[in-house]
């Protein structure tokens, strides 16, 4: 009972590990060598998901947030196109030109990927531990043959493109992942701050105020 119990013990341990463990960082970013017109000043935010419009605009507005946070003027797309389907680049132009912003900013949904983590149970002393060698060792062999811990969990890739809309050109892409997300209200503003603290670093937007 005394060893069953400190694997309990070892198995809620790394569930709440696991639980507490999502996070965003950039796998892959690029930055077009010849853009040299310094920082943007307001930025059209786009998220794209078909599955789930409430998600893409909980995505945007948090996005629209960090980015004024940080001193930078945005306005969520779905402020300024209506409807919940695919639109006419048209539209999508006069939007973007109404609002006067000189950078679009698209964040678009690439895939989930499931995984699976097997981690191997902690052994711990038996009750003979400190008694001689063999105490020691009773506790290590046992521990061999505990069942490890097998855990799944998500992995949400995101392409985040940012365009100069006065040469409709693509200046700065990323990828990003995700791991093991609870929502997107919860997650989206540690994303949003992964996404522009990049853009900083590129000179894209305005550097943090010392």
């Amino acid at each position: 009972m005394r060893k069953h119990g400190k694997l309990i013990v070892h198995v809620l341990a790394a569930l709440l590990l696991m639980a507490g463990c999502a996070s965003t960082t950039l796998q892959s970013q690029w930055r077009d060598p010849g853009y040299a017109g310094g920082p943007f000043k307001k930025v059209f935010v786009i998220g794209l998901s078909a599955r789930d419009v409430s998600a893409r605009r909980i995505f945007e507005d948090a996005m629209v947030a960090r980015l004024t946070a940080a001193g930078v003027q945005a306005v969520p797309e779905w402020q300024h196109l209506p409807g919940d389907g695919p639109l006419p680049e048209g539209s999508v132009s006069a939007a973007v030109e109404g609002t006067g912003a000189d950078a679009v900013l698209i964040a678009r949904l690439v895939g989930i990927d499931t995984r699976i983590s097997v981690s191997p149970a902690v052994p711990g002393p038996g009750p003979g531990y400190g008694y001689g060698w063999y105490g020691p060792y009773a506790g290590w062999y046992s521990g061999w043959y505990a069942a490890p811990l097998v855990t799944q969990y998500d992995v949400v890739i995101v392409e985040t493109s940012l365009f100069d809309t006065k040469t409709k050109r693509l200046v700065w892409s990323a990828t990003s992942q995700t791991v093991d997300p609870s929502s997107v209200q919860k997650e989206a503003p540690a994303f949003a701050d992964t996404i522009i603290g990049a853009l900083q670093k590129a000179g894209l937007v305005p550097a943090p105020k010392s």
